[in-house]
């Protein structure tokens, strides 16, 4: 794995990029409407067209399906609580596992003591959860939850904050999302963006009529093809 050497900072995003927790969102509001009675009976293409796009797209489509959701409680903060615990008992009742490739990319980095850093909208007692279930991830040294920056992505705040924290001047930089919200967040940076999301992404085509590096999973990448 000789191309990481190519950068000095290595930025990721953490949910359905280096985690496999995508379903297990879309389960917990699933749960969260459920327990209130709104069966929120959306396929998995629907919730990731609703969470991907833009940063409040989950809220104001749930609540435009669900009127009287909105009028028993329209504080989305109150919400997201519920889905919130109910993600967390979901994991426990089984580990999420990590990416296809995610667990050699960050042992090669680590090894290599390359600086590597994750830029997620996921909050930290979420994170320490997953962590504890894979250890792997105790070797990224640097971490942003939501706790740590204002504005969500697309906005570009999350990546320029890890950015100006760890990049020195000269220093070439990488960044890897899943999902067209991400992506357009590390756009608007000097990071090389790259997205990494399976071939049958319903937003796939779509993003890449941007000019930027593919891959369909971690795995695809090579010394003969690498970004």
């Amino acid at each position: 794995m000789q191309w990481i050497h190519q950068y000095q900072l290595f930025l990721f995003d953490f949910d359905g990029l280096l985690v496999n927790t995508e379903s297990l969102h879309f389960q917990a509001y699933q749960h969260m409407c459920a327990a209130r009675g709104f069966p929120l009976n959306w396929n998995f293409e629907r919730y990731s067209d609703a969470a991907h796009h833009h940063a409040t797209g989950l809220r104001d489509r749930i609540y435009a399906e669900f009127p009287a959701l909105y009028a028993q409680e329209p504080d989305w903060s109150v919400l997201y609580a519920e889905k919130k615990k109910a993600f967390l008992n979901l994991l426990k009742a089984g580990a999420a596992e990590l990416m296809p490739g995610a667990a050699n990319l960050l042992l090669a980095l680590k090894e290599a003591n390359i600086k590597r850093c994750v830029v997620t909208h996921s909050s930290i007692t979420l994170i320490q959860t997953i962590r504890h279930q894979n250890p792997i991830l105790d070797s990224i040294p640097h971490w942003l939850t939501r706790e740590d920056y204002s504005n969500p992505k697309p906005d570009p705040e999350c990546y320029q904050t890890a950015i100006q924290r760890l990049a020195q001047n000269g220093d070439r930089i990488i960044g890897f999302e899943d999902s067209p919200r991400g992506l357009n967040a590390l756009l608007q940076t000097s990071a090389k963006p790259v997205l990494i999301c399976p071939q049958n992404s319903p937003y796939l085509k779509h993003l890449l009529k941007e000019e930027l590096a593919y891959y369909p999973s971690f795995t695809a990448i090579n010394d003969d093809d690498h970004p």
